[in-house]
C-alpha cells in the first residue's frame, strides 16, 4: 500500500532497464560494452595514493584538474568543458537544462533507449525518427524547426557511425535547433565532432570515460560546447548536485587523460578484437552491420535471436536483446579478449550445429 505515496509522475515513469551485473562463476559477460582491459597504470597508482586525508572534506566542485587536463587533450578551452558523475547524468542535466523547449526534440527510433526515459522525466516533448532500411540516418529526415536532435553517434545499438560530414550537415540545416551528439563509443573508429566547436555554438558533444578508458566502476562523463551551454548545465548541476565527481574519480580522470599511450593501444585492441570477430560471425551465417564502436550488432541467417541469446544464456555467456520491432531478432555482442572471442566463437558454433 506504500505505493500511494509515489507521485503521479512515479507512477507512469517506464525506467530504464539497464544491462545485467549477474554475479555468476566463469561468466563472459558482453552485454554492457564495457572495456575488457583494465585502465591505465597510472590511475591504478592514482587511486593507491589516496590517503584518509584525502577523503576529509569535499571534492572540488568544479572538477578543475580533471577539466583542465581534458580541455588540453583536446585543445579547447577550460570553460567548454563540463564534468558530471557519468554521463548518463550529464545527459539527464542535458535533457532538463538545453531540451526541454516549447519545440519538440528529435532523436532516432532506434538509439539509446534511455532517451525516451528522460523525456518523461523532464517533461520534454520528442518524436523518434526512423531510421532507414538499413539503420543509417540521414539529415534530410529531420525538421529543421525542431528545437533539438540528439544523436548517438557511432549509433547504440547498431554500431554506425555518422560521418563528420554528415554531422556538419544537421549543424548547418538549422542554425538555430541545438544538436547533441553523444559519442560513447567515438574512439574505436569515428571522429569525434569536438573540433566542430570553434565553428558552430548550436553543438554539444557528450563523452564518457567508462568505454574507451575502461572506468565504469567510477562514473565520470562529460560534455563539450561553448561557454554559455556549459554555464547553463553547471546552472542544473548546482541546483541537484554541486558535487557529482569524488576526489577518487577526479584524480583517476586526469591520469586517464595523461597516458595517451594506454589508451591509444586498449582502442587499437578492440578495434582488432572487433573486426576479427566480424569475420568470424559472418562464416558462422551472422549478418553483421559494420561497426565502429567496441560491439557488434548481429543476426543470424536461419536461426532466432531470442533462441540464440537463450542458448548462450545457458551456456555462461551473456549478450544483449531488444525485444523491439525491427530489432528482435539481433544481439549487441560487446568485443572482449581475444580469448574471451574464441570462447564466445565456440559457444555459438556448438549452438549452431545442434
Amino acid at each position: 500500500m506504500s505505493r500511494r505515496f509515489w507521485s503521479e509522475l512515479t507512477t507512469r515513469l517506464e525506467p530504464y532497464t539497464p544491462g545485467e551485473q549477474p554475479q555468476i562463476d566463469k561468466l563472459l559477460k558482453l552485454n554492457t560494452n564495457e572495456s575488457p582491459y583494465p585502465p591505465s597504470p597510472r590511475v591504478l597508482d592514482a587511486l593507491r595514493a589516496v590517503e584518509g586525508d584525502d577523503l576529509l572534506r569535499y571534492p572540488d566542485p568544479s572538477s578543475t584538474a580533471l577539466r583542465q587536463a581534458v580541455a588540453d587533450y583536446h585543445g579547447i578551452s577550460l570553460d567548454s568543458v563540463f564534468a558530471g558523475n557519468g554521463s548518463d547524468e550529464v545527459l539527464s542535466h542535458v535533457f532538463q537544462g538545453l531540451l526541454k523547449q516549447e519545440r519538440e526534440l528529435l532523436f532516432p527510433d532506434i538509439s539509446y533507449s534511455f532517451y525516451p526515459v528522460w523525456c518523461q522525466l523532464h517533461s520534454v516533448q520528442y518524436r523518434q525518427i526512423p531510421l532507414r532500411d538499413d539503420f543509417t540516418l540521414h539529415p534530410d529526415d529531420y525538421d529543421t524547426a525542431a528545437a533539438a536532435i540528439i544523436l548517438p553517434n557511432p549509433n547504440a545499438p547498431t554500431g554506425l557511425l555518422q560521418p563528420l560530414e554528415g554531422i556538419r550537415e544537421f549543424l548547418e540545416a538549422a542554425p538555430d535547433r541545438l544538436l547533441v551528439v553523444d559519442e560513447a563509443y567515438i574512439d574505436f573508429g569515428g571522429e569525434s565532432a569536438i573540433p566542430l566547436l570553434a565553428e558552430y555554438d548550436n553543438l554539444l558533444v557528450v563523452q564518457t570515460l567508462s568505454k574507451s578508458r575502461a572506468l565504469a566502476g567510477l562514473r565520470i562523463g562529460l560534455a563539450f560546447g561553448s561557454a554559455e551551454l556549459i554555464e547553463g548545465l553547471e546552472r542544473i548541476k548546482d541546483s541537484f548536485n554541486s558535487y557529482p565527481l569524488d576526489v577518487v574519480a577526479q584524480r583517476a580522470g586526469v591520469e586517464a587523460y595523461r597516458d595517451e599511450d594506454w589508451f591509444a593501444q586498449c582502442c587499437r585492441r578492440v578495434v582488432d578484437s572487433r573486426d576479427s570477430l566480424s569475420r568470424d560471425l559472418l562464416s558462422l551465417g551472422f549478418e553483421v552491420l559494420p561497426s565502429s564502436a567496441n560491439f557488434l550488432f548481429v543476426k543470424h541467417d536461419s536461426v532466432r535471436g531470442s533462441r540464440i541469446f537463450e542458448a548462450l544464456r545457458e551456456k555462461g555467456v551473456i549478450v544483449r536483446r531488444w525485444n523491439k520491432p525491427r530489432i528482435d531478432d539481433y544481439l549487441r555482442i560487446s568485443v572482449g579478449t581475444q580469448e574471451q572471442c574464441t570462447r564466445l566463437l565456440d559457444t555459438l558454433r556448438s549452438i549452431l550445429t545442434t
